[in-house]
This record gives structure tokens, sequence and C-alpha cells, in this order.
């Protein structure tokens, strides 16, 4: 009797892998906190097929890859370039995967600035919110080991902002659902996901026995705008803050391709900026039992903050 069904697809890997760094320059401290996926395609079949081992990388030696590049790669404070070294090695030095999958969250550490001129402390640091620095990475080496690529992209997740006024939302279509009123200052609030993605890139592969190697032009060198150039997420953060700030919003979604527009005319090598954007809705609190009136929006200053349900407003901005 035929057999009814086959192996389609496989991925496996480490997840949540948890890397603290300190790089030293002398007093001077520089840290960063990731968490780190790590997923392998190949030929692996067996392993699902035949409970055949041999093709296994064990997910524990991928964590330790991880820990190992982490304390020599001169990459480690990208994590782009991180990403890709470590997506890198693990597909060159293991003839038979093909393919890596690493994907990056960075939680956000600033210095503390201390004295009376507020400088900042060489190795200090404090959580400065829940915001993280976001990067995926997919190395390709399918075409085999001397024609590998990389396919990146980058951006923020868990950004909270809030504005007070500035923002409205009229002229939707009312029909026998609608009991939404029209409003011309409200507060906009979201927590923005945001995502970017480049061209893809080849990559040279590692020359070393070790297969350690990884080029890559230096941090002040790179292209503006591209893929090496550490500056992209700092423009695209700064594009959103300041997009979202001072945006006569007539809805979520004008404002939305707004900052992507922006985003793509500053970043020369920027493809895609994709948004997720959920309302964060506050609700003037009904006050008119007490004789108060704090449902007129000019009079409107106490709100009830609701957590859902909420709209969800996302869109993808392309490059032409």
């Amino acid at each position: 009797m035929p057999e009814l069904s086959y192996l389609s697809s496989a991925r496996y890997g480490k997840d949540a892998v948890r890397v603290f760094r300190v790089v030293r320059d002398g007093s001077t401290h520089t840290v960063v906190e990731y968490n780190v996926k790590v997923l392998l395609e190949g030929d692996i079949e067996i392993s699902y097929t035949e409970a055949d081992n041999s093709v296994v990388v064990a997910t524990d030696s991928m964590k330790n890859i991880t820990y190992y590049l982490a304390k020599v790669s001169p990459h480690i404070l990208v994590p782009e370039r991180f990403a890709l070294h470590l997506g890198l090695h693990i597909v060159s030095k293991y003839a038979h995967i093909h393919k890596a999958f690493v994907d990056i969250e960075q939680l956000r550490w600033s210095r503390i600035f201390v004295g009376k001129d507020g400088k900042p402390h060489p190795y200090s640091f404090m959580r400065d919110g829940d915001e993280k620095r976001i990067v995926k990475a997919e190395i390709d080496g399918s075409a085999g080991k001397h024609k590998i690529l990389g396919r990146i992209s980058g951006g923020i997740n868990d950004l909270l902002v809030l504005k007070s006024s500035g923002s409205s939302f009229t002229s939707f279509i009312r029909d026998e659902y609608t009991l939404l009123k029209e409003v011309d200052d409200r507060i906009f609030s979201t927590s923005v996901d945001l995502s970017y993605t480049f061209a893809p890139i080849s990559i040279p592969p590692p020359k070393d026995e070790k297969k350690l190697d990884f080029v890559a032009p230096a941090l002040d060198q790179a292209e503006p705008g591209s893929v090496w150039d550490p500056s992209v997420l700092e423009r695209a953060r700064t594009a959103t803050l300041e997009i979202f700030a001072t945006d006569e919003s007539a809805s979520v979604q004008a404002t939305l391709y707004k900052m992507g527009q922006r985003i793509i005319e500053e970043n020369a090598g920027v493809q895609t900026v994709s948004y997720e954007l959920p309302n964060k809705h506050y609700i003037p609190v009904d006050m008119s039992y007490i004789g108060l009136d704090n449902l007129t929006p000019a009079k409107a200053e106490v709100f009830q903050p609701v957590a859902a349900p909420s709209g969800l407003i996302t869109a993808t901005v392309s490059r032409k």
C-alpha cells in the first residue's frame, strides 16, 4: 500500500538563547543583551522519517556556537552583522546544512548620566523601556558553499508612543452598524512594530579552517542606508517618532504611510517597510452624573485606558 504522506518541509533549532556581552575599551564598557533563535534547513529528512540522528546538529551545540561567536566575533555589537556571522559559520561548517535562520531580539540598555554635567557613566546602565530591536537573517547556501546569500530585515517591536492631540478620525463609513462618533481631536497611542527589509547580498565564504572568517565593510565605510550601515535603525526610529509627533493625523493609516515613505527616502538600501500599529484606546469617562462635562473633546481630561478590543492597522510601503 503506497504511503499517503511525505515530509514536505523541515526546520529545527534552538530558541531563546539569552546572551549578554560586555565589550571593554579600557574603563569604558559597552553592553548588549540578545535573545537569539537559530533554525536550520538542509539534508535532515532522515532524522524525521527514519529516526536517524546522524544528520542532526544538536540544538545544544547551536546554543554553544552562539555563545562562542558572541565571545570571538568582532561584530557582536551590531546585531545584523552578528546574525550574518553566526549563520554563515553554521552553514559553512556543516556541509549538509543549506540554510540558517537567525533571529535576534536586542533589549534596550542605555547609559546612566551622572553628576552636575550629566556625563554618561562609563560602565553603568539602565533598562530603557520595553522597546526591542529586532533582526531577522536568512543565510542561504543552497546554491553552493561558494555562493552564499544573506537576506536581512531589521526593525523595532514594542515602542509605545502617545500624543494627547493632533489626531482626528472623521468621514468614515456610517451605516446601521456604526456607533463610533466622529472626532476632530483625540488621543493617539500605539505600540509600534516596525520592520524593514534589504535587498539580498552576497556573502564571501570563510576561508579559514574553522570557518570563522566574516568579511564586512568597516562601520565608518559602510554605504549609507545599506544593510551594512549601523545607523539605519536609528534613522528609522527617528523618522517614526518625528512623523508620529508632528503629523496632523487624519487616521492611523495616513500617518503610517508617511512614516514608511520617509524611511524609504532616507535609506537607499531599504526595499520595504512594514508597520503594525494597534490602537491603544483611551475613552473619556462620563461624569455627567455629577454635573461635569468630560465627554466634549475640548473638555475631556480624564480617560480610561482600554486594553481590548483594539483596532489594528498594518501596511507595507515598498520602493518602486
